[in-house]
């Protein structure tokens, strides 16, 4: 949410509030897809059971999903990392070495990725949800009472003029800088990887759907809503995150402190997820795999070690934020959100799609989804591997830098 204002402001309020209107509908029909898929085929548990369905047990469907799997949840959690980092600079005005941060920040993180099973999980994502929102308000708030935003990526106020809003007008002269705009509102509302492991574990599956709706409507709402009340504030001026416009240290403090709980929560879910789908083939159908045994607890502590050791190394590695969520969503969010999804109908509704408007209707949509999905896998990927080139020749920190990345 907090990198919204800046996409707002490149692609202009038109365009921008189009592209997330569209990329809402089309995340709730996908995501209702792969409930459907998940109630027909029940043994489902994961993303990579689908790869098996719907290639008939192909062994190499599977490993193939199973690697973006994972690759998915330590980019996410790198991502976490590097905002972990942010944040505990940006709150001790840099008293330590920025990797010290990071470390710290994967090792939090760890902590709690413990729990095995996502009912303690949900519960902490409550109280990520809390001081998220907590968050968000207190720098709206702030872009609002303060005389003018300090800083944007034009150069420090006032050498971008006075703060300006516009309408339409999108502000990106190119290519690279809109599509990655886009892509960081993609990363929004793409959550369909963790979507077959949520059903899974849900008391009551049939009642996904209802969840999804709500889910769907608070997020347009929120995700718009802040979007652009702070691109009003900040104009030009608008970062990702929007705290880095905030002109008083006491405000960037006192916002950025309440994002570190679901920069732990949201990096713990999905650490939950990847590691638990590597423990369950480990231990098959051992009675370590459900036992509170030696062997299965250090085995999964284990597992979550080697993990944040990754994503550390991820979020020493790409420079920025929004590098990081273009790549997510080019990489990741085309397959997951938008390419599996269409695979997944054709074969809900094999020899019907072309059976009354309905149907042929859906169809076409479908198709339509698909074209998305292979354009955001395709350009997407491009436009967000040339914004880290692009990052790295205009300056930005080598890996494994002391240098302070506070806001």
């Amino acid at each position: 949410m907090l990198a919204l204002a800046w996409s707002y402001m490149v692609l202009g309020w038109g365009a921008a509030i189009v592209v997330t209107a569209v990329l809402a509908a089309t995340t709730w029909y996908t995501s209702y897809v792969y409930w459907q898929y998940c109630m027909k085929h029940p043994h489902i548990r994961d993303i990579v059971d689908i790869a098996l369905q719907l290639t008939g047990g192909n062994r190499v469907a599977g490993e193939a999903a199973a690697i973006m799997l994972l690759l998915n949840n330590l980019f996410l959690s790198g991502f976490h990392v590097l905002t972990g980092s942010k944040i505990l600079n940006t709150l001790s005005d840099h008293s330590q070495c920025t990797v010290v941060f990071q470390i710290v920040t994967a090792v939090i993180c760890l902590v709690f990725s413990i729990p095995r099973t996502l009912k303690h999980v949900s519960f902490m994502g409550i109280i990520s949800a809390i001081a998220m929102a907590i968050a968000m308000l207190l720098t709206l708030i702030y872009s609002g009472i303060q005389d003018h935003p300090t800083y944007g990526y034009n150069g420090v106020w006032p050498a971008a003029g006075e703060a300006i809003y516009t309408t339409g007008k999108p502000m990106a002269t190119d290519f690279i800088p809109a599509f990655n705009a886009a892509l960081n509102i993609t990363f929004l509302f793409i959550g369909q990887i963790l979507y077959p492991s949520f059903i899974a574990e849900m008391e009551q599956p049939k009642d996904f759907p209802k969840a999804l709706a709500v889910l769907t409507v608070a997020e347009v709402v929120v995700f718009t809503v802040a979007a652009v009340v702070g691109y009003h504030y900040n104009g030009q001026y608008a970062t990702a995150p929007l705290i880095g416009s905030l002109q008083e240290p006491y405000m960037r403090k006192s916002a950025f402190a309440f994002v570190m709980v679901p920069t732990v929560i949201i990096g713990a879910l999905y650490a939950n997820v990847a590691c638990k789908y590597v423990y369950r083939r480990i231990m098959k159908d051992s009675r370590h795999a459900h036992s509170h045994s030696v062997i299965g607890w250090g085995t999964l502590m284990g597992l979550q070690v080697v993990f944040w050791a990754i994503p550390f190394v991820l979020g020493e590695t790409i420079p920025s934020m929004g590098d990081f969520l273009g790549i997510m969503s080019a990489a990741f969010d085309s397959f997951f959100g938008y390419i599996i999804p269409s695979a997944m109908f054709v074969e809900l509704f094999r020899g019907r799609l072309t059976r009354g408007p309905k149907m042929m209707a859906l169809f076409a949509l479908n198709i339509l989804i698909l074209g998305l999905g292979l354009l955001m896998l395709g350009p997407g990927l491009w436009t967000s591997v040339s914004a880290i080139v692009a990052d790295y020749a205009g300056g930005a920190s080598p890996a494994f830098s002391c240098a302070s990345n506070a806001l």
